[in-house]
């Protein structure tokens, strides 16, 4: 595939845009606003990307036998992902200075994370991560043509990999249902409720993944709860019409209506917030507030993630 011309101006290779943006086939990586691979002036090394599909590194709690073979074991908490790979710059021979400023901008030491994706066998995935080392050499080919093959190393604190695409599931707070309505005939009609206030929020990877939830008033007392471990979120809080209160489960946060905390509001039967965890598979999650929480509702954002 020929090469495509690029314009490089601005800021746009630090831009953290959505993840996959870019993409438009497969073996492309896209770092922040910057697009690697076919199709593009970098090319990727045959070699390809190491620590991508590898399992990462990780923590064990295992505990010796004292008195027998072997140990007990324990939790295992995976390490950060580390992800590298060798980049073939050959830029058109008038470009090669734009280029070379370009992949300084997107490659540089910045301590916000950006999206790392990476499309192979037409799946996305993506992982937030920084530059963790940049390496060129400054050889005869990079003085006087631009080109070189240059090494690049991404840290994701989160090892996780998670599908581009983010779910949503959304429930009211549960209404009783109407009951018998008289004159009675066979067979009775008891009614449905309008709402059962569960819901049900899907994995599809391999690894746990955190949800962010967020609990609209009116309301008291807003409680999710997983209906299998019976893990639940609880908070001691009335929420008015229209107020909103976002838990991140991933960064532990526990927000009311985007700026003041209320993490302190939890209850003494609340799970910390980053143990409530969606399993791999199906989880069935209630959202059950004090009161009758007409015009409540309990909305769960996730993305399904792999290791």
């Amino acid at each position: 595939m020929a090469e495509t011309t690029t314009t490089y101006a601005g800021n746009t290779f630090i831009a953290d845009l959505a993840p996959g943006s870019l993409i438009t086939q497969d073996g492309q990586i896209q770092w922040a606003g910057l697009l690697i691979g076919p199709g593009t002036p970098f090319a990727i090394d045959k070699s390809g990307l190491s620590g991508w599909e590898d399992l990462p590194e990780y923590d064990s709690s295992d505990a010796d036998r004292p008195t027998s073979h072997g140990a007990w074991p324990g939790s295992r908490f995976a390490k950060p992902r580390k992800v590298g790979g060798t980049i073939v710059l050959m830029p058109e021979w008038n470009q090669a200075s734009e280029a070379i400023r370009a992949l300084r901008q997107a490659l540089a030491l910045l301590d916000e994370e950006r999206w790392l994706t990476v499309r192979l066998h037409g799946e996305l995935l993506a992982v937030r991560a920084r530059i963790a080392q940049r390496v060129v050499p400054a050889d005869q080919g990079f003085a006087t043509q631009g080109s070189s093959r240059m090494s690049v190393q991404w840290l994701a604190a989160d090892p996780r990999r998670y599908v581009v695409n983010e779910q949503t599931a959304t429930t009211t707070a549960p209404q009783p249902e109407p009951g018998l309505v008289w004159n009675l005939t066979w067979p009775l009609d008891w009614g449905r409720a309008t709402s059962t206030g569960d819901t049900v929020a899907e994995n599809t990877g391999s690894a746990a993944t955190h949800p962010v939830i967020t609990f609209r008033g009116p309301c008291s007392m807003p409680t999710v709860t997983e209906r299998v471990s019976m893990r639940r979120l609880r908070y001691a809080i009335d929420l008015a019409a229209g107020d909103e209160l976002t838990v991140d489960t991933a960064n532990g946060t526990v927000m009311l209506n985007s700026t003041a905390s209320r993490r302190h509001t939890a209850m003494a039967d609340s799970s910390p917030e980053e143990l409530f965890l969606l399993e791999p598979g199906r989880t069935e999650l209630s959202f059950r507030p004090d009161g009758s929480g007409v015009g409540a509702l309990m909305t769960v954002r996730w993305r399904s993630a792999e290791w």
